[in-house]
């Protein structure tokens, strides 16, 4: 398989939805394909971004803004670029797909309740305790995409087939060839 064209793949879902682990497996499985990718990972270049690591929604419009011009330049310069970041607002994912004519969405769909089993950042725990606020799904809303270009189940999908299948996605609509 080689490489068309430079792509953009957002994958949202809530946090602790699995989001990191097909991401992780996507980048693998292109790098087993020869495709070079760059990883933005939210928590990551939220850190390089803001130094009060602030969540409200002037805080979070700006961020998501920002990775979406980064991502946007990167794929016009020939960049491949993997986005694993929940941005809990459709508006904040459709300017990513705006700015980026090669851009597919994959949603990690993921109940909320194993979302907070699963808590490996302990962020829900932070919520429910008092300590953290504007966590998706339980103080702000998740808005999941009506239409993504790949639903992926967070529950019971392995990490490297939904990477398969995120492949398939791309090479289906051309950023990709066999």
């Amino acid at each position: 398989m080689a490489r068309d064209s430079s792509f953009a793949v957002w994958i949202t879902g809530l946090p602790a939805s699995g989001k990191s682990t097909v991401a992780r497996s996507l980048v693998s499985r292109l790098h087993e394909l020869g495709i070079n990718v760059a990883v933005l990972e939210s928590d990551t270049l939220r850190k390089m971004f803001s130094g009060t690591n602030e969540y409200g929604e002037t805080e979070r419009s700006y961020f998501y803004e920002s990775l979406a011009f980064i991502a946007g330049t990167l794929v016009q310069h020939g960049v491949s670029v993997v986005i694993d970041a929940t941005a809990n607002r459709r508006t904040y994912r459709d300017r990513a797909r705006q700015r980026i004519p090669q851009f597919i969405e994959v949603y990690v769909e993921c109940p909320l309740e194993i979302c907070i089993q699963r808590d490996p950042k302990g962020i829900y725990r932070a919520a429910l305790d008092g300590k953290a606020q504007f966590v998706p799904g339980l103080q702000v809303e998740y808005e999941p995409p009506p239409a993504p270009d790949l639903r992926v189940d967070g529950t019971s999908e392995v990490p490297p087939d939904a990477a398969n299948r995120v492949i398939e996605v791309l090479t289906t609509k051309g950023f990709l060839d066999k």
